[in-house]
């Protein structure tokens, strides 16, 4: 399998203090789904923002081989799409194109490529036809979709999203997990939703007060009741 992030002992700290990362190695590989699991304050949103550069730590993050520094980052970013967990830090413009269009427009693309791009971010999230439309008035699913567009619309190698079925009602959380099964792209998935790993993820990292505590298939990780328990995660759908 390709290896295209690699992390190795990375730890970080907030200016407050906060210890959010503490000593993680990871290796994610083409094509996997990787879910991260941990309860609140575990640091899977703090490491999820490593993997473009928003955060810095004192390790070295590297994707597809190439640090995640200065002299990187318009590729990494290009290769790597980030979808917040509040759709509302992601959607700023007056209409929904404008908001698909933004990365296109600031990768260089000619106006039929940002087209083109807006078009098929939106067939892949099925929002066709929401173009003109103020993404401020749509649903909370339906701006979680077009959040995903915005990042999709760049073409990423790599999708990683915050808590993708927060909030949301049943109908939508599926609704949500079926398009993301469709995407043709690997994806890290940070969420507290065990259903929404069970049904896309076949690996599961579980993070706690900053530290990788287990790293297994879906199966495992989620079968294992006494790590579920300590890590206060065996309330959904566990027994035993």
């Amino acid at each position: 399998m390709e290896e295209i992030i690699r992390i190795e002992n990375l730890s970080f700290c907030y200016p407050d203090g906060q210890q959010a990362l503490a000593g993680v190695s990871l290796t994610i590989y083409r094509g996997e789904t990787v879910a991260l699991i941990g309860p609140n304050g575990a640091g899977k949103s703090t490491l999820l923002l490593h993997l473009n550069g928003i955060l810095r730590g004192n390790s070295v993050v590297k994707v597809f081989g190439k640090p995640v520094a200065d002299e990187n980052l318009k590729e990494v970013r290009s290769k790597v799409g980030l979808v917040f967990q509040n759709p509302d830090d992601q959607l700023f413009s007056p209409t929904v194109f404008e908001d698909v269009a933004f990365g296109p427009i600031n990768l260089g693309l000619s106006e039929t490529e940002v087209r083109q791009s807006v078009a098929r971010a939106l067939d892949w999230v099925g929002m066709n036809g929401y173009e003109p439309r103020s993404p401020h008035h749509l649903s909370l699913g339906e701006k979680k979709r077009i959040a995903m567009a915005t990042v999709l619309s760049m073409n990423p190698e790599i999708l990683v999203i915050d808590e993708p079925t927060s909030s949301l009602d049943p109908r939508s959380k599926w609704s949500l997990i079926s398009l993301l099964k469709r995407l043709p792209v690997t994806r890290i998935i940070a969420t507290h939703d065990l259903d929404a790993v069970r049904s896309l993820c076949q690996r599961v990292v579980v993070l706690d007060c900053g530290q990788l505590i287990a790293d297994g298939t879906s199966d495992q990780i989620l079968a294992d009741v006494q790590l579920m328990r300590e890590h206060g995660l065996a309330a959904v759908g566990l027994a035993g």
